[in-house]
């Protein structure tokens, strides 16, 4: 009896003993330290043309670096997805993320929301801007003025151009009401997938397609070449607001670095220079704090259209 009391004593110390190296083991691993660039990457995703998107944002190379007082490298991903998989091998700390491309780059853990952008509003149909700034826009489909599409229903049968599968306004707003108006996007059209809404205007205009899917009002990216591109083409569908763009930060960047990052792009927005700059690429005119609550309608739109594509 003694005997068995004794193993079962010993066995019970070296449980104990066991359990503490382990608690302590535990204890002594580091958690994760945060991310602090020496060298920030910021990578915008391509609503224009990639080579002239090119153009238009280096200029914010310099005036990023000197509001943060670190070197910044700024580039121009090949499509959204590129950009998202880039930031989830730290590859790039900041990115421009449409709503669509933050929606599934924060749910996999890879992205959180900084700002979100600000526009001015759009008067239609004459396409200029309001003085109200909005924190979201509109998809529309656009066609020739003498086309004889007038409704979505008009649509079957038809060509028309669509941007990348995650672009919110190129894809998800419109083949979601599409759905909506009864229309089957796998038999009843034929889509035809362009890189920029600016391309997507053009190939309507050249007849490669008889509509295309764009941001409200992507007529304006082209309006320095064809003047009368109002008078050209024209919305026959105008989509329910979806949030505006994102700038994302990768989802290990520390507190602090977060916080001078968006104080650095709203003081950019605020500046002549670095306005004109973003008012370019995307028609950003200043960033307002966000939360991630404002992106569920865009999670269930793309659970809306996740059946739909082809």
């Amino acid at each position: 009896m003694n005997k068995k009391i004794t193993v079962i004593m010993l066995t019970l110390i070296l449980l104990v003993i066991l359990f503490v190296g382990c608690s302590n083991k535990a204890e002594d691993t580091p958690a994760p330290e945060a991310y602090i660039p020496k060298e920030l990457t910021v990578q915008f995703f391509p609503s224009h043309h990639k080579d002239t998107l090119e153009e238009k944002v280096k200029p914010l190379e310099a005036l990023l670096s000197k509001k943060l007082g670190i070197p910044v490298k700024i580039s121009v991903a090949t499509n959204f997805n590129s950009l998202i998989d880039a930031m989830a091998s730290k590859q790039i700390d900041v990115g421009f993320l449409p709503p669509s491309a933050y929606v599934l780059a924060k749910d996999r853990g890879i992205a959180d929301i900084l700002v979100q952008a600000q526009r001015y509003g759009v008067n239609e149909p004459s396409g200029k801007n309001t003085k109200d700034l909005v924190d979201y826009y509109r998809s529309i489909i656009v066609v020739k003025k003498d086309s004889n599409i007038k409704k979505l229903e008009d649509l079957k049968g038809k060509r028309i151009a669509f941007q990348d599968t995650s672009s919110a306004s190129g894809y998800i707003w419109p083949i979601a009401e599409m759905k909506k108006a009864g229309i089957n996007i796998k038999t009843d059209v034929e889509q035809v997938k362009i890189k920029g809404h600016d391309t997507a205007i053009l190939a309507l205009l050249n007849d490669e397609v008889d509509a295309a899917a764009v941001f409200e009002d992507a007529r304006n990216t082209v309006k320095e070449d064809i003047k009368d591109v109002f008078d050209k083409v024209v919305p026959i569908y105008f989509s329910k607001p979806i949030p505006n763009d994102t700038i994302s930060v990768r989802s290990d960047m520390s507190a602090e670095w977060q916080v001078n990052i968006k104080d650095a792009f709203i003081d950019i927005s605020k500046d002549p220079a670095g306005k004109k700059i973003l008012n370019d690429v995307y028609s950003h005119v200043g960033y307002i704090s966000s939360n991630d609550s404002k992106f569920d309608i865009v999670r269930e739109y793309k659970r809306l259209v996740e059946n739909t594509s082809p």
